[in-house]
């Protein structure tokens, strides 16, 4: 059971959504801005036009009043008028602040000379004059829309994706803590009915091998139900011996597991005292152990390590079985993830809150290579 392959693909329809979203908006703009340029273009023209007829002295008076309209009818877009030498002649809808000053007008003629070629305007004789402009305000403004849209559209999938991520955790801890509390409930009752029962048979002078293994099955029994009564709320840590944790769980490890495999435990320092939750801790190198017990199939070697520097105590366990392929690294500690058929993909992920909530330490893929084998590092402060 992988629920994160449909999640990936949820989200490859919504980044595809987007970037369709996207596209046509960018497409749309474009064509906007185009059809906009052109009618900006004609009215330059037409400005060109009614500046060149206003030069000649052959127009009616009616003549003249529509060209000075048509003159003045331009309000956006930029304009500057030159004459053959390329002085500034005119201007319109400039800055009229700035346009009090030469340079700034020069620096507008040197602007628009780049962004278009100039309509020429003949007048009488052989005597030319050009007319620059460039885009208007508003034709700016629509140029960029597209990107200010789709940085709004990203702020707030971004947002909105937080929130979720913020809100689905929470309700997870609620998941995680009402699931245990009811997981050591359920357990307690019965477990403690079989203790009873393990002194009666005591009591009753049964065969002494048989009531050893039914006690050990009842105290096994008991420790889980310490360990789910105390995934709900932070436990209490103090300062233990590493090494007789980690072994312990190797211990009852070797006893259940075939002939073929090997478990190997080293550490420099036997005595390095590390602040812990025992019972916890077990679970996690218990469950970290299984996954490599998976991992060789039932023929192999796992080795756990532990060291130290001045900081910190690493774990490291590690087996020589199949590998884990570079797309799971980043999902093997998620709640659901697993590659069993019967598995529920819950004993990665509670190690991982273990570790990392309970105990401020790390828990991550140190090294995995396909048919080489994999080593999960557990990373706590040593103090």
């Amino acid at each position: 059971m992988n629920i994160y392959r449909k999640k990936q693909r949820w989200k490859l329809l919504l980044l595809i959504g987007a970037f369709i979203i996207g596209m046509g908006s960018l497409w749309y703009t474009n064509l906007l801005v185009e059809r906009l340029s052109y009618e900006e273009k004609k009215k330059v023209e037409l400005w060109a036009e009614a500046t060149r007829l206003l030069a000649t002295a052959d127009i009616s008076e009616q003549n003249f009043g529509f060209l000075l309209q048509v003159i003045q009818n331009n309000r956006t877009v930029p304009v500057i008028l030159v004459n053959g030498d390329d002085e500034i002649v005119s201007y319109r809808n400039l800055d009229s602040i700035k346009s009090e000053n030469q340079y700034y007008l020069e620096k507008q003629l040197t602007i628009m000379k780049e962004e278009n070629l100039p309509i020429v305007i003949d007048l009488i004789g052989d005597e030319k004059n050009y007319i620059y402009y460039k885009d208007s305000t508003l034709l700016t403004q629509l140029t960029y829309y597209p990107l200010i849209q789709l940085g709004v559209i990203l702020l707030f999938i971004l947002v909105s994706y937080l929130a979720f991520s913020s809100s689905r955790k929470a309700e997870q801890n609620q998941v995680w803590l009402g699931l245990s509390k009811e997981t050591a409930h359920q357990l307690g009752t019965p477990t403690s009915s079989l203790i009873a029962w393990v002194e009666l048979l005591k009591a009753k002078n049964i065969d002494e091998d048989i009531v050893s293994e039914l006690e050990k099955d009842v105290l096994r029994l008991e420790k889980i139900t310490e360990r789910f009564s105390k995934v709900g709320s932070k436990p209490v840590l103090k300062p233990v011996p590493i090494f007789d944790v980690v072994n312990r769980t190797v211990e009852y490890l070797r006893s259940r597991v075939s002939e073929k495999v090997t478990l190997n435990i080293d550490a420099a320092n036997k005595d390095l005292l590390v602040p812990l939750n025992p019972s916890l801790f077990e679970w996690v190198i218990e469950n970290v152990c299984k996954n490599a017990l998976d991992a060789i199939e039932g023929k192999g070697i796992v080795t756990l390590k532990i060291k130290e520097n001045t900081h910190h105590v690493h774990v490291n366990i590690t087996d020589n079985g199949k590998g884990i392929p570079k797309g799971r690294l980043k999902t093997i500690f998620k709640p659901g993830f697993t590659t069993k058929q019967r598995g529920w993909g819950l004993g990665l992920s509670l190690s991982k809150r273990i570790i990392e909530e309970y105990h401020d330490g790390k828990i991550y893929v140190a090294q995995s290579e396909l048919n080489v084998g994999t080593t999960i590092r557990i990373t706590l402060k040593n103090n």
